[in-house]
């Protein structure tokens, strides 16, 4: 066990629920974690500049990544929950028909502005409206949302009619109404992993951290914010 606080960095898809895991960890563990977040790009920056942490959360390509560059320890690699992408929209706007990729695509295009992030889920969408032919005739009408920035925050102020971000940045945020996931057909699911960092001097506790994270007592909370546990 570490006297110390733990330090846990993350992207934003997961903040939330890593937040309510990290105080579980100091109730249930007798180890207190600390949580920050920010955009998953300038975390893996951070990360590889060896900013001082214990825990990184982040996409699991992305974690394999920094394993690889030797910033996060080999074998301490675990994935925690899988997320899928929400639309959302003002709340009490419009609700568009998201019953099927075809519906998706109309909504799409008749939308005057849209949104997503730059993470992986921002990734994906501009690949699906570019193989859906409309990438070019709706581009100037997109508004990729700045890191650290939720999606559904520009969609409550009303700066984009309809967002696209993982379901667990949506679920809970004032002033939208979540029309719900991509249908199946074209939903991405995302995987966010956990690693230890190679400079943690408290790998131990981390390994501890990471048992309950990823435990049958976390599942719960997992479900609460919109993803599914990755079965071990």
């Amino acid at each position: 066990m570490s006297m110390f606080p733990l330090k846990l960095l993350s992207s934003m898809a997961t903040r939330e629920l890593l937040a309510e895991l990290a105080a579980n960890c100091g109730q249930i563990l007798d180890q207190p974690v600390v949580t920050e977040a920010a955009g998953g790009v300038d975390v893996a920056k951070r990360v590889q500049a060896g900013e001082a942490v214990d825990i990184v959360v982040l996409a699991g390509n992305v974690i394999d990544k920094l394993i690889g560059e030797g910033k996060l320890l080999t074998g301490s690699r675990v994935d925690l929950v899988k997320s899928g992408i929400g639309i959302a929209v003002r709340k009490g706007a419009l609700r568009h028909d998201i019953g099927s990729e075809n519906a998706v695509r109309d909504a799409v295009i008749a939308a005057r502005s849209l949104s997503y992030s730059t993470g992986p889920s921002g990734t994906y969408l501009q690949t699906l409206f570019e193989g859906w032919g409309i990438l070019e005739a709706i581009k100037e009408r997109i508004v990729v949302a700045p890191p650290g920035i939720p999606v559904g925050t520009l969609v409550a102020r009303g700066e984009c009619e309809l967002g696209f971000q993982q379901m667990s940045e949506l679920i809970n945020l004032p002033g939208i109404d979540v029309l719900g996931a991509l249908p199946p057909s074209i939903q991405m699911l995302t995987v966010f992993s956990a690693a230890i960092s190679s400079g943690s001097s408290s790998s131990q506790a981390a390994r501890r951290v990471l048992d309950y994270m990823t435990s049958r007592d976390a599942d719960e909370v997992k479900r609460r914010f919109g993803m599914e546990p990755v079965p071990r």
